[in-house]
């Protein structure tokens, strides 16, 4: 009997430990973990790779942005809007970042419990989404200001820790 829980716990264990790391970024933006109606690859792109990238998004944020009626968000600049990191940029503002406040709640929720670091493609998912809020706070007035406002700080709050997690650790 002993040995059957054991062998139990420990194969509970394997699959928890290898199936769990697949769904964790599911979990922060399903919208990632979904297939391209036109194509039959993930819908799961990286925008940063590199300190040229990071430049770059720097670039697409401040070329200004345009946000429609129906949310799409789009580049004004022509020029910028022509570059294959834009179609990236475009993908990941579009199918992938949340837009409404309770998706952006139940991320903030998600991103405070979160046990580890962000991985790279996550944590800039939720600087764009943060963007995002904060332009939505600008252009709103009375109770849905606050509400963006909130979801604004609570982002804030969940990307500062990520960002001291390595240091907020005790030393054993």
């Amino acid at each position: 009997m002993l040995w059957k829980t054991l062998l139990l716990l420990l194969f509970y264990y394997s699959v928890h430990a290898t199936v769990t790391h697949k769904w964790n970024r599911a979990m922060l933006f399903p919208a990632a973990q979904r297939f391209k109606r036109s194509s039959a690859a993930f819908l799961n792109p990286v925008l940063q790779n590199s300190l040229e990238d990071v430049v770059l998004l720097y670039e697409f944020l401040l070329a200004e942005l345009d946000i429609d009626k129906s949310q799409r968000i789009t580049i004004k600049d022509e020029e910028l809007a022509s570059l294959r990191k834009a179609a990236k940029f475009d993908t990941i503002c579009n199918e992938i970042i949340p837009k409404s406040i309770p998706e952006i709640r139940r991320l903030s929720s998600m991103l405070s419990s979160y046990p580890r670091v962000l991985k790279k493609e996550d944590f800039e998912r939720t600087v764009l989404t943060m963007v995002y809020t904060a332009y939505r706070a600008a252009q709103s007035q009375g109770h849905q200001k606050d509400a963006w406002a909130e979801s604004f700080v609570s982002l804030y709050k969940a990307l500062k820790h990520d960002l001291m997690f390595p240091y907020s650790k005790e030393p054993s």
